[in-house]
């Protein structure tokens, strides 16, 4: 199953779950804001993704920049990390894609083609 956690009013997002639709892709869409994954969650997709933690920020976001966040990450320990994302789904980078053979924060077809394997 390919779950996919995005923001409704975010075009990437939009892009993304059109994308997803034209190549005939079945989704369960999930809303950051309101469904937003918990901490235990966010570790296994971070841990199943192979990417850095500091990748699941929403770093363009109001929240991000308003709580400083460029300054505090680089002193935060992973579980303070998972901790502050699981607190609220406008810091995480969306679109979220989590399917069986991995995840990836955010939208590049290339990366979403290989974990779906689409050729």
């Amino acid at each position: 199953m390919v779950t996919v956690y995005c923001y409704d009013r975010c075009s990437t997002c939009k892009k993304a779950l059109a994308w997803l639709e034209k190549n005939g892709i079945a989704f369960e869409f999930l809303d950051i804001k309101t469904r937003h994954p918990d901490a235990g969650t966010l570790r296994a997709l971070y841990k199943k993704s192979g990417l850095p933690l500091r990748r699941f920020f929403n770093t363009s976001g109001m929240l991000y920049r308003e709580k400083r966040l460029a300054e505090k990450l680089p002193d935060m320990t992973e579980e303070e990390m998972t901790d502050l994302l699981a607190s609220d789904g406008m810091l995480v980078k969306r679109p979220l894609l989590v399917t069986d053979r991995g995840v990836f924060p955010g939208f590049r077809e290339a990366e979403w083609k290989t974990l779906l394997g689409i050729n």
